[in-house]
């Protein structure tokens, strides 16, 4: 692959991370859709038991509606998904799915300290879970498109 490609590619990753950063910032602290509320009415919540909120959202899916069951268990794992797939496009290091893991993991608690300290939401052990495993399903994502990418005529290693 020629090197104003490669560069192009990466540009686009950079502009496609820029913008997903922005719209995680959104959704994450400002979305009144996803149960932010005033800042009077805010208080510290928080849940350090693993599988508690997606057993309760699972077990109170019907009470619960279709949209918050989806949007809690499958919404933090597709949130996660471009932060995997485009990492190792625009840094050639973050070429491992260890890193990828290490990395959604370590922006995942960061998000959820940021939501404890300022009352935004709720610092929750199960979406760390749950961006993990987006970042992860997107670090696989990736190497499943990258693998197509080496097999296709004029394909080329990174």
């Amino acid at each position: 692959m020629k090197k104003e490609t490669k560069t192009l590619i990466r540009r686009m990753g950079i502009l496609l991370f820029v913008l997903y950063v922005l719209l995680l910032i959104y959704f994450l602290f400002f979305a009144e859709e996803y149960g932010r509320v005033a800042e009077a009415q805010r208080v510290y919540r928080y849940n350090l038991v693993p599988f508690v909120e997606i057993r309760r959202f699972w077990i109170y899916r019907k009470q619960l509606g279709t949209f918050a069951v989806f949007s809690n268990i499958f919404g933090n794992v597709i949130g996660f998904l471009p932060f995997g797939f485009i990492l190792p496009v625009i840094f050639r290091r973050m070429n491992s799915g260890f890193l990828i893991c290490i990395s959604g993991f370590l922006l995942s608690l960061t998000v959820e300290v940021i939501q404890l300290v300022t009352k935004v939401g709720c610092f929750d052990v199960d979406d760390m879970i749950l961006n993990t495993l987006g970042a992860a399903l997107g670090y696989v994502l990736f190497r499943i498109c990258n693998h197509i990418r080496m097999k296709v005529p004029g394909g080329s290693q990174r």
